[in-house]
């Protein structure tokens, strides 16, 4: 089979990074590499993502990025906007940017909206519901920017959400991060949807 050439550059938080796996191969980019290479493609992996990061972290990515002529971006953020009280329009303005100028630059974009940070085990329970529903707000302008923008939402909070609850071995010795068994499973349903972007520009390019 002829593997058709595919840059990929991950983009993001922490989540994006990796931070948590044991192994480096066990991150959500290598792991996306393989679903690539198993489907016929042969991917050049670039993870420009920052543990940390906030959605205004994306400009300094997004210049980093554009250099590569990236085919296909997955932008994983949103949890640190939470977790420091970022207003939500000023995190989806700064995810439009991105996607935007990602876009402008040829390249195919998926967002993975912010995670429930109710599932986090510190969370007390009588805050969850609270935690749950800003949450929700930012996750559904992330996807009404991202899809206005262009780009391919991935909405894999909820599936991700529920297995970490019934879980706890998805999640790392910090009790936030993922574990490489959670890197394992956040890959499971966010491959879908990344495959479905790849594949699609693959047969774009060959009309």
């Amino acid at each position: 089979m002829v593997r058709t050439p595919l840059r990929l550059a991950v983009l993001g938080d922490s989540l994006a990074f990796g931070t948590g796996a044991a192994r480096p191969s066990d991150a959500l980019g290598p792991r996306l590499v393989r679903a690539l290479t198993d489907d016929g493609f042969d991917v050049d992996l670039h993870v420009l993502a920052v543990p940390g990061a906030v959605s205004a972290g994306l400009a300094d990515q997004v210049r980093r990025a554009l250099p590569l002529s990236a085919g296909l971006a997955v932008v994983v953020v949103g949890a640190n906007d939470l977790a420091r009280f970022v207003p939500v329009e000023q995190a989806a303005a700064a995810l439009t940017a991105a996607v935007t100028a990602l876009r402008a630059g040829g390249t195919d974009v998926v967002v993975v909206p912010a995670p429930d940070m109710s599932m986090v085990p510190f969370v007390p329970p009588a805050l969850r519901a609270l935690v749950r529903g800003a949450c929700a707000l930012l996750q559904q302008r992330q996807a009404h920017v991202a899809t206005t923008g262009g780009a391919t939402v991935a909405p894999v909070a909820d599936e991700v959400a529920r297995a970490f609850v019934a879980d706890p071995a998805l999640f790392s010795a910090d009790r936030f991060h993922p574990s490489s068994a959670g890197y394992a499973r956040i890959a499971e349903v966010l491959t879908p949807y990344v495959l479905t972007a790849a594949r699609t520009r693959r047969d774009d390019a060959a009309a």
